[in-house]
């Protein structure tokens, strides 16, 4: 089977410069590799088409001949090329030097590793969910929190060891935070397992918090929740989560906020509504209500004569407020004309005189209808 352009497995064009072959290299790097793609042989081949690729591509003199006689120029006994002519454990160390293979490993060195640094031991971020009021929601409150989380150990100071004791440098790794290993023709560099990749280990621990240099503890709060915040609003209090280890800092809280359903007002982002009833003779005859705000107190709305059901009106700036913002939304009343119910005998027999009186510049809409339906049976 012919091997592929060396260009074309980069995705790079030939007149790439050095920078953009490392870049595309780096990406196909991480893609494929071996340790993220166990037994996956797929992936295993095209890890290795692209390291030959960049093998060459990446030095100068090769690139020259390369871009001269194309795979030809390194084809060697048995007539194959690229691999065939160079040692990959050796050139492994001079594809994934410094900071190439420093991405594979999640922070550690190439050339005999280092340390982790301290925001590698940072505390885990906390969630906290949090229901209100849609009246809460309107005018912001102050919030208690009460949660479980770990806190440092007073005793240690967080470091974990007796006080008056220090860690000592990991034996396993001599202090690097890494160890390698080799696997076939690839060597591979992980976190120390006898130190976590701190380097160091504790010998004597502390007795308060066993050498964790946190523990759990109840934690209470105070926090302000704005007004305006909506169902799904989070909210991030910085470095109130979890305790780190090992001069990590603290992680953060994250406050998800639901709004609880209201007996009278539905919301949609900034503005409310509500269906209000009307009887038919106010409908009818027209008429002045009041109807209740979400700040407690009340608005008055006209209703014209002959207010049919469904008609709506708007009341700006009776809405919610804004987050970060100082304008409020509207509130939409929505008129539900309401039929009677278990009349009276006066009540049935003076509408039954109305009906009599009826006619067509009273239904207006019901003889539209009718006599859209009359056409419709006739054809």
């Amino acid at each position: 089977m012919a091997k592929k352009d060396y260009y074309e497995v980069l995705g790079v064009n030939k007149s790439a410069t050095p920078e953009e072959i490392k870049k595309a290299y780096r990406k196909l790097a991480l893609k494929y590799h071996p340790d993220k793609n166990k037994g996956d042989k797929e992936a295993e081949a095209k890890f290795k088409e692209a390291s030959e690729s960049y093998h060459v591509l990446s030095n100068k003199e090769r690139r020259v001949n390369y871009d001269q006689f194309g795979h030809a120029a390194f084809q060697g006994s048995g007539g194959r090329g690229g691999f065939s002519n160079f040692d990959f454990s050796g050139a492994f160390s001079d594809i994934f030097g410094s900071d190439i293979f420093e991405d594979f490993f999640d922070g550690f060195s190439g050339r005999g590793g280092r340390q982790r640094r301290s925001s590698d031991f940072r505390g885990a971020d906390l969630r906290y969910d949090l229901s209100i009021t849609l009246e809460d929601a309107y005018i912001g409150k102050k919030q208690e929190l009460n949660f479980s989380s770990s806190e440092k150990c007073n005793s240690c100071n967080g470091i974990g060891a007796e006080p008056g004791s220090k860690p000592v440098s990991c034996s396993t790794c001599g202090g690097q935070g890494s160890v390698r290993s080799s696997q076939g023709f690839f060597t591979i560099q992980q976190a120390c397992p006898g130190c976590s990749g701190s380097g160091e280990q504790i010998s004597n621990p502390c007795k308060n918090c066993k050498g964790l240099g946190k523990k759990q503890a109840r934690k209470k709060i105070f926090t302000n929740i704005p007004k305006g915040v909506d169902d799904g609003t989070r909210i991030r209090l910085s470095g109130k989560g979890e305790a780190g280890v090992k001069g990590g800092g603290n992680g953060d809280l994250y406050i998800f906020v639901s709004i609880k359903n209201h007996s009278i007002f539905k919301r949609s982002e900034e503005n409310l509504f509500f269906e209000f009833p009307i009887s038919i003779a106010d409908a009818t005859l027209g008429a002045t209500i009041e109807v209740p705000t979400i700040d407690g107190g009340k608005a008055k709305v006209k209703i014209p004569a002959g207010t049919q059901n469904g008609k709506q009106f708007r009341l700006k700036g009776k809405g919610m407020p804004m987050m970060r913002n100082k304008e409020y939304g509207d509130l939409y009343i929505q008129a539900m004309t309401e039929v009677p119910v278990s009349l009276t005998k006066e009540q049935k027999k003076l509408l039954e005189e109305f009906k009599k009186l009826e006619d067509n510049k009273t239904n207006p809409i019901m003889k539209d209808f009718f006599d859209k339906a009359k056409r419709f049976w006739k054809n």
